[in-house]
């Protein structure tokens, strides 16, 4: 191509409106924020500016945003690197509960002290699966992630963050959490639906066959989880066994009505048990009504709606994972949040993603979106 040639593109191509952009969410960046602020707010008013929830949740939610934005530029493909060290480090960090920095708190000991705040492994071992899946999912072709040998890699590990969250911690709900990471990822990337289909049919009869059985046994002796689940299915014969906590927030859920009593005129949270973590979303409705729930419910569905469309158009499979695992953690921790909130599911203690009080929580939260918004840079147009 002669130079009069190249000259005369480059001028098209300057002056015909098609030069190659670089995407950026700002759809994301401000839902996020927007859920963030929305949660220091419901978080002031359900402890009525008493303790340092609010000021602890406001100094994380600010390092939360810089590292969010930081994280954002930060190439993505570089965690492939990581991910390996990531995974390892995650599995050691449980057996730093056994020593002197194991920290307890509500009769478990599932944190570590950090000095200026504390950390659960669970929510390392959250991120590190996410990576972990989407690292092997890249690797593989469509033909040998159908392999048995795939399976036991992704769901093996999987399986030991279970087992360490699940029998070191004491903590059942991130267990679930970190195997829906890993059972949705694989899902969306392993073309035979039949096999999942038939797992869910499973998983489904197996915990409907577990719940009879322990309504059977009529008591609830020897397990706190028989208690609750006891509780779930009829909170008030079993106030002292979590029906409590159940029946005002119900309370407060039901006395909401259509547009709520207004902000800070919530009755139930004087004494609702753990209203600025688990129970916020009762203390939403009581205060916002239902509209205001409604609306909360919708922004996470437009977060997610926003973090499918940046998974569909990524670069590359490992980009689209990586959001598609961190879709999968929030998609998931919200639901069962609602679900236990509303009596749907027995109590299992999850925090509602970016609106309850959890500072190290909220941080790792941005962090993931940070990695999500850097997959968005990677989308070119027109």
């Amino acid at each position: 191509m002669s130079r009069r040639s190249r000259v005369r593109k480059k001028y098209k191509n300057r002056h015909s409106g098609t030069r190659r952009r670089r995407y950026y969410d700002y759809n994301l960046v401000f839902l996020t924020l927007f859920l963030v602020v929305l949660g220091l707010i419901m978080i002031f008013s359900a402890t009525q500016g008493s303790g340092d929830f609010f000021e602890k949740q406001a100094l994380f939610a600010v390092i939360g945003t810089v590292c969010m934005i930081g994280v954002s530029f930060i190439p993505y493909r570089i965690y492939k690197i990581f991910t390996m060290p990531l995974v390892i480090l995650s599995a050691l960090m449980f057996l730093l509960i056994f020593t002197p920095l194991g920290h307890s708190s509500h009769g478990a000991t599932r944190w570590i002290n950090l000095g200026f705040t504390t950390l659960q492994p669970a929510e390392i071992a959250k991120i590190a699966i996410i990576f972990f899946v989407a690292l092997v999912v890249s690797r593989v072709d469509q033909k040998r992630i159908r392999l048995w040998k795939s399976w036991a890699l992704i769901f093996g590990v999987a399986f030991v963050f279970v087992c360490e969250i699940f029998f070191i911690t004491d903590n059942l709900s991130s267990a679930i959490i970190v195997f829906g990471i890993a059972f949705v990822m694989f899902f969306v990337a392993n073309p035979d639906y039949k096999i999942f289909a038939a797992l869910a049919g499973g998983g489904a009869a197996l915990v409907t066959g577990l719940v009879l059985l322990i309504v059977n046994l009529s008591s609830g002796e020897g397990s706190f989880r028989f208690a609750r689940i006891l509780a779930w299915l009829d909170p008030e014969q079993y106030m002292q066994d979590g029906g409590y906590q159940l029946l005002n927030g119900l309370y407060a859920i039901g006395s909401g009505g259509l547009f709520g009593k207004g902000l800070g005129a919530s009755a139930q949270k004087a004494i609702l048990p753990e209203v600025q973590n688990d129970m916020i979303f009762a203390i939403i409705c009581e205060e916002l009504g239902l509209f205001g729930a409604f609306v909360i419910i919708l922004l996470f569905i437009l977060l997610l709606y926003r973090m499918v469309y940046i998974a569909r158009h990524a670069k590359d499979l490992f980009g689209s994972m990586l959001v598609i695992g961190v879709f999968a953690h929030i998609a998931i921790q919200v639901i069962l949040n609602i679900a236990v909130v509303t009596n749907s599911i027995p109590n299992t203690g999850i925090s509602l993603p970016f609106i309850s009080a959890g500072g190290t929580s909220l941080l790792l939260l941005m962090l993931e979106v940070g990695v999500v918004l850097n997959v968005s840079r990677s989308i070119e147009y027109e």
